[in-house]
């Protein structure tokens, strides 16, 4: 009896599953580390929190749970945990787009957001696919 499966449209292998995951996962977290950093330490950064209607302790409160889902991206931690951190992310990038289309900025304030939210697609796409082959 012939087989009703279909092949996937995108056929990656194991090993190049792997690469690109950790090159898209880091890239993504560094661009997460450096916001995270320049919430904590750069006074701009600051201002544009306080412009955006967030009280002050939220951006540290922020940079620890990005510093944080970083450690679960790259540590080997459960699967369970590394979904936390993806939910975590998707919630952040979602709601910094929508923070800056409220106060009226235009794709210079919040075109970072979306294409960290990019990254963040592919790094979650290559994860997921790399947790369905086994690799």
């Amino acid at each position: 009896m012939e087989s009703t499966l279909q092949k996937p449209a995108l056929a990656i292998s194991p090993k190049a599953t792997t690469i690109a995951y950790w090159t898209v996962t880091a890239l993504f977290c560094l661009q997460m580390g450096f916001t995270a950093y320049a919430q904590l330490n750069l006074p701009e950064v600051a201002q544009a929190f306080a412009h955006l209607g967030f009280p002050d302790y939220f951006r540290v409160e922020l940079s620890v749970a990005k510093f944080a889902g970083i450690a679960l991206l790259v540590a080997p931690v459960p699967a369970r945990l590394k979904e936390w951190a993806y939910a975590g992310f998707a919630i952040d990038l979602a709601s910094a787009v929508i923070a800056h289309l409220a106060v009226g900025e235009g794709a210079e304030a919040w075109g970072w957001a979306a294409g960290t939210g990019v990254l963040w697609g592919l790094s979650y796409f290559f994860w997921r696919r790399g947790q369905a082959s086994g690799a």
